[in-house]
């Protein structure tokens, strides 16, 4: 059976709640206060069976000092029955909830002219003119008009006719998305715990279920599931759904939360936009204005930076906006808002997401965010991701980076990222994603900051990783990092040689005097053996002064030719003369049955003193020449 969610809208006092219950038989109105004064102040809830249809009724309140709670209830809502009481014809009321259904994207509905009875032939024709005017260019023009009178019973036939009619012609929802249900209401049951209400507008949900609230982060697990009151394993998208929750107290839980997949989400408190103002807004929309902004179920302050050039949206206009909320929210490209004044608390417009995760943008930076966010605004899937990859930088975009922005399941993000990669847009490197043109830029920008590093530093091997990391990659990760400067050297630009990077073609090219400099220093680390100078010394006496940086720069040539060995700290050996140790050690070896040797006989074998003596063993240790055995070494 096809389930729909049909939200009532119109004036206070038109009658939408008789209305549900003469199509239900159901009251809406469940609070003692609505009871008592007789009007509904809350959103209530009702179900009817059409046959092939079920229909969710949700019951809005009309007074405009209850619209709050009224948004509360029309997120979800797939068709909308616009109630014009026909002895009233349009009210205030009537024009803001139909202006809201209009901005949440509501596609279809019809519009019921209640209180048949109290009205003769003119009036009834009149709201009937009226109704039509009010409607005439938007989804509900040449929608159904139907009279009733909730008090006698006609015309609820013919409306439950044309109820099912729009139901059966109600596409389903997508399937593309994760479990999302925002929560109107929250309450304990007695034997039960905590339970929570709302339309599920995606995924489904079943008993058993590991969920997360959000944007509290809590893990909950549903303990029960009901649909129209009854139980069942699996609630589906479009229905309106109770869920028993364990794991949580119902005072922890306030409307406007979201329950969802667990670990998808995340919070934001800045949100990229597309806004538009009804005509009948007081004033234009200006930065720094201080909003209410009505996402699923919620309330939020935020403060408005308007995007546009003219630094204002006016009534009437679309335009883009950036909203910095007060609190957190939860919200994901392609999710629909209301906004509304602070003060007076009126409807001037509404909206859609575009970029759940925005920063805060530099003047001189708008004209490529407009051109960004109207790229996002065409719900292009494969465009939009690389928008949204493109916008990480170097940094890349995750998986769940991706999950986080859309609430897309994994086939679909396969199915975007597999269409993004195939237009070039977007490239793996490990387990992160890549905008190309990103990729190419920080090739190009360290290929030439490692050819300048070359031209400073003729005698240097290249310039350190850490260095790159700092300069072009500081918002990445280590893991990052390591996988970028593969993939990179992949491209032949540059090499990788442990902690430097060098451009392929680089070779240290020295002067006649570094030459006979570089000659004299390994001459006399050479005939040194193992009782190696002073590296002070050795620069001196090779003819460079103390603060002379080319004796290091020399000194690192002849440790990457191999030629000398860092043993200690400031302590070098000639290679000739640690290969000569490590024979005579060998020797040594073959001549005890247990292959070992002291510190003293190592002193005696090699010949110098114990100052050399520690340094070298335990270097040897380390080359797993020896291995340590208390006060002994076992030659391996």
């Amino acid at each position: 059976m096809k389930s729909i969610i049909v939200g009532t809208a119109g004036h206070i006092d038109h009658g939408k709640t008789a209305l549900v219950r003469a199509l239900t038989g159901i009251d809406a109105d469940r609070l003692p206060e609505e009871k008592r004064r007789g009007i509904t102040i809350d959103i209530g809830f009702a179900d009817l069976d059409l046959g092939e249809v079920r229909i969710g009724f949700v019951d809005v309140p009309g007074h405009e000092r209850f619209v709050k709670n009224m948004l509360a209830g029309a997120h979800g809502i797939d068709v909308v029955a616009l109630v014009i009481a026909a002895d009233e014809s349009v009210m205030p009321q009537t024009r803001e909830h139909f202006d809201i259904c209009r901005l949440l994207g509501v596609g279809k509905g019809l519009i019921v002219l209640t209180k048949k009875d109290l009205a003769d032939e003119e009036l009834l024709q009149l709201a009937r003119a009226e109704a039509e005017d009010l409607v005439k260019g938007s989804f509900l023009e040449g929608a159904p008009v139907i009279a009733v009178s909730s008090r006698t019973g006609e015309g609820i036939d013919e409306l439950k006719n044309a109820l099912s009619d729009i139901g059966l012609q109600t596409p389903a929802r997508s399937d593309d998305f994760i479990a999302r249900l925002p929560i109107d209401r929250a309450f304990t049951i007695k034997g039960f715990g905590a339970v929570v209400t709302g339309t599920l507008i995606a995924g489904e949900i079943s008993e058993g279920d590991e969920l997360e609230l959000m944007p509290a982060r809590a893990q909950v697990r549903v303990r029960g599931v009901q649909v129209h009151g009854a139980a069942i394993k699996q609630a589906s998208a479009g229905q309106r759904t109770a869920i028993n929750l364990g794991g949580i107290d119902a005072a922890s839980i306030e409307r406007g939360m979201l329950l969802a997949t667990p670990d998808r989400l995340r919070p934001t408190q800045i949100v990229d936009a597309s806004v538009q103002l009804l005509d009948v807004a007081p004033r234009a929309l200006r930065s720094r204005q201080r909003v209410r902004v009505h996402p699923g179920a919620a309330e939020i302050l935020a403060r408005v930076r308007v995007l546009e050039t003219i630094g204002e949206i006016s009534p009437g206009k679309q335009g883009l906006v950036q909203l910095r909320f007060e609190s957190p929210v939860v919200a994901v490209l392609g999710d629909r808002f209301i906004v509304r004044a602070y003060s007076p608390q009126v409807t001037i417009g509404g909206g859609t997401i575009l970029d759940p995760f925005a920063v805060k943008h530099r003047a001189k930076d708008l004209a490529a965010i407009r051109a960004r966010l109207e790229i996002l605004a065409k719900g292009d899937r494969a465009a939009g991701l690389a928008q949204f990859v493109i916008s990480a930088g170097v940094a890349g975009a995750s998986r769940e980076d991706i999950a986080a922005r859309t609430a897309w399941r994994e086939a679909v993000i396969d199915a975007a990222l597999a269409e993004a990669k195939v237009n070039g847009a977007v490239m793996n490197v490990d387990r992160r994603f890549l905008s190309s043109a990103a990729f190419d830029d920080v090739n190009r920008q360290i290929a030439a900051e490692v050819a300048a590093h070359h031209q400073r530093e003729p005698l240097s091997r290249g310039l350190s990783k850490e260095i790159v990391r700092e300069r072009f990659f500081a918002g990445a990760s280590a893991e990052t990092f390591r996988a970028m400067m593969a993939e990179l050297e992949k491209r032949r630009s540059f090499v990788v040689e442990k902690e430097i990077v060098r451009l392929p073609e680089h070779t240290r090219q020295l002067s006649d005097e570094d030459a006979r400099v570089q000659d004299s220093l390994e001459k006399m680390f050479r005939d040194a053996g193992l009782s190696a100078p002073n590296l002070a010394d050795a620069f001196t006496k090779a003819g460079l002064k103390a603060s002379d940086p080319r004796g290091r720069k020399i000194l690192q040539l002849l440790i990457d030719s191999g030629a000398l060995v860092k043993v200690h700290g400031e302590m070098f050996f000639h290679k000739s003369a640690l290969e000569e140790l490590v024979k005579k050690l060998r020797a040594h070896a073959q001549q005890k049955t247990d292959r070992a040797i002291d510190v003293g006989a190592f002193k005696d074998l090699a010949g110098i003193s114990r100052k050399y003596a520690i340094p070298l063993l335990e270097y040897l240790d380390r080359q797993r020449v020896t291995r340590r055995e208390g006060e002994r070494r076992v030659i391996l």
